[in-house]
């Protein structure tokens, strides 16, 4: 380690003492089935939002925690695996796990590592320094992580805790834990979509834009990407980097989406507030947006913009597909396209009942179409699939009285975008969001122990001054 990396970590360690109050350690143990003290809470996915998660918990003396990720160490999120843009599309001084403390934003650890004039100098954050900044975070502040572990389900156990099964090298276990929260990124309540049309399409001629490509293999070959959204325009550029001989990108809108929403949605008030709102007005504004779709930085077009090879087909949705002996045949408005291979980039669906670890209860989840009907002009099927959470991030019953448990479960991740707008992994909003979960969650902690916390205090007798004369009387005095 560097010595001003040395020097920085040391000013970490000092700005945490300063701001520690209180002090006071204000919970106690629970004692699991397996005998075990469980776990406070537990937090499933170690990537930045997991972070950033353990990080407000310890700070709020919440330090019976575990973090679990199923990716090897260094691998979380997307960084390292399907993230295919050169650098970060936030702002560089965007800041976000470091919550606010300036000791620990990538700006202190940029300089630290590469000096003041190269982040000066620097535009955007390059993806690979900011997975390394992200481990470098974690491992500063102390947060305990267990990596090469996925969880497979979530069940109710005894005296109001959750049992977490999961899998690492060493087998299964069971982790009992007074609260969970899902921080689990891009599909944490779904998956990619693979639109309808190519569904039917040879498993090897067809991925999704987080799959792990062998771009390498499609040296020569013709490619079309569905869709125009940044992540589809990465993919485009990373084929045509790759030496493929054509790359077609097909654009349902007839002008392509080129304003980026979550600009706009950055400033203080709507990042805390927006879920302070009725339901008519979160879903209005959140509509609004997410059909919008997120929109692409300039360098992003321009890598693609710069091959001979690449052509953009607006006004061309993807009506039919089939294989033929030439190749795969899009079918669109425009004419038909052949290509070898088919990256899907339309996005994520909501699919409950597809993630194993919600198994248990995901027919009870409620959604934002069990709890608001919008007017006809502002329907969107897609959008009402979404969970409809409560104020603290948790699931809420579609049925009540059914699977009460599911309130001491937390999701913060892209499906929690409706109820609470930009959340769960958007670097932008994560100073508001993150402060708001872990309020929830040490709340949902206080009112469960709140019988123990009156006993104390009703038992409480620690005198603050010893008295040693006692005091005159006003009329010993004359």
């Amino acid at each position: 380690m560097s010595e001003a990396l040395t020097r920085l970590e040391a000013d970490v360690r000092a700005d945490l003492a300063m701001i520690a109050h209180p002090h006071a350690a204000w919970l106690e143990p629970k004692i699991g089935p397996d005998g075990n003290a469980a776990l406070d809470v537990l937090v499933v996915g170690a990537g930045q939002s997991g972070i950033a998660i353990g990080f407000g918990l310890m700070r709020s003396r919440v330090s019976n925690i575990l973090l679990i990720d199923k990716a090897e160490e260094g691998k979380e999120g997307p960084w390292l695996t399907y993230a295919r843009m050169p650098t970060l599309r936030s702002p560089k001084d965007y800041t976000g796990p470091d919550l606010d403390i300036p000791s620990l934003t990538y700006q202190s650890w940029h300089e630290a590592r590469f000096g003041k004039e190269s982040w000066q100098a620097l535009g955007l954050i390059e993806r690979e320094h900011w997975a390394q900044y992200l481990l470098w975070l974690r491992r500063a502040i102390g947060l305990p992580v267990g990596n090469g572990c996925e969880l497979l389900e979530i069940a109710p156990a005894s005296d109001g805790l959750l049992a977490a099964r999961v899998k690492h090298a060493g087998g299964a276990e069971t982790l009992y834990a007074r609260k969970i929260v899902l921080a689990t990124g891009q599909e944490g309540m779904g998956d990619w979509m693979i639109p309808e049309q190519l569904v039917h399409l040879p498993t090897g001629s067809v991925a999704t834009v987080a799959d792990d490509i062998d771009f390498e293999g499609l040296r020569g070959k013709r490619v079309a990407v569905i869709g125009a959204g940044a992540s589809a325009f990465d993919n485009a550029a990373t084929a045509l980097e790759a030496g493929a001989s054509e790359v077609h990108l097909l654009c349902r809108r007839t002008k392509i989406q080129v304003i980026q929403p979550y600009r706009w949605l950055t400033f203080r008030g709507f990042l805390r507030h927006l879920s302070d709102l009725d339901d008519a007005w979160r879903w209005r504004f959140m509509r609004k947006i997410l059909e919008m779709r997120e929109g692409f930085p300039q360098p992003t077009y321009d890598r693609c913009a710069r091959h001979a090879n690449f052509t953009l087909h607006e006004g061309a949705p993807l009506e039919a597909a089939r294989q033929t002996v030439a190749g795969v045949e899009l079918e669109t408005p425009r004419g038909s396209i052949i290509a070898d291979f088919v990256i899907s980039g339309t996005g994520i669906d909501m699919n409950f009942a597809g993630r194993g670890e919600l198994g248990r209860f995901a027919g009870n989840i409620a959604t934002w179409a069990d709890r608001y009907q919008p007017p006809d002009d502002e329907r969107n099927e897609r959008l009402g699939r979404f969970p409809y959470l409560a104020d603290d991030y948790s699931f809420t019953e579609r049925v009540p009285g059914e699977t009460p448990w599911i309130s001491d479960i937390h999701l913060f991740a892209i499906a929690s975008t409706m109820s609470f707008g930009a959340s769960g992994s958007s670097i932008n909003a994560m100073t508001t969001a993150v402060p708001k979960l872990v309020h929830g969650l040490t709340r949902g902690l206080f009112r469960a122990d709140i019988a123990r916390h009156w006993a104390s205090l009703d038992a409480y007798d620690v005198p603050q001054a010893v008295v040693t004369r006692p005091a005159r009387t006003m009329e010993q005095q004359r």
